[in-house]
């Protein structure tokens, strides 16, 4: 992709196949967030929800509950899906990320070798450390409002992106 191609107008989402699959989900309940910071892979260092790729044959919400369980030591209990994400790289990676809000959990929450937890209240998510796009959504999810977003990114960089809810 070219820098020409930078604006999310110019991608035919219709056509659009992405590279990997993903899902984020995030435990909200009394106030509170469950979010983590991830300590390896794509946004290492950055916080987010838990969540990752789909593997074969699961789908999003299985998905959902088994990264939460493998990152947290938790299970998401209630869960909804709220949202859609679709991601473009300039470097040609393309991700499609299903995000699901989970009304409480169920297990005892400890860090692994892939996140540490963080309990946030929700006027206090730290927007500045997490990826550019959360601070468009993110408040959708929390008002549990369906919505659809389109970014276009230069590695961690927000170029352009379109939200629809």
């Amino acid at each position: 992709m070219s820098a020409a191609e930078v604006n999310v107008n110019q991608i035919d989402w219709s056509t659009w196949k992405p590279t990997e699959y993903a899902n984020l989900c995030f435990v909200i309940r009394d106030g509170q967030i469950l979010l983590i910071r991830k300590k390896r892979g794509l946004g290492a260092g950055k916080i987010n929800g838990p969540g990752g790729r789909l593997e074969k044959g699961e789908t999003a919400l299985e998905s959902a509950i088994r990264e939460t369980q493998e990152e947290l030591g938790v299970t998401p209990t209630d869960l909804e899906h709220i949202g859609e994400l679709f991601f473009q790289f300039l470097d040609g990676y393309k991700l499609h990320v299903a995000v699901f809000a989970a009304g409480g959990c169920d297990g005892e929450l400890r860090e692994t070798d892939e996140a540490t937890p963080i309990w946030t209240k929700i006027d206090q998510i730290p927007y500045h450390d997490m990826w550019e796009d959360d601070a468009y959504w993110l408040p959708l999810l929390l008002k549990r409002k369906k919505f659809c977003g389109y970014f276009v990114f230069d590695g961690e960089k927000l170029l352009s992106y379109t939200l629809n809810s």
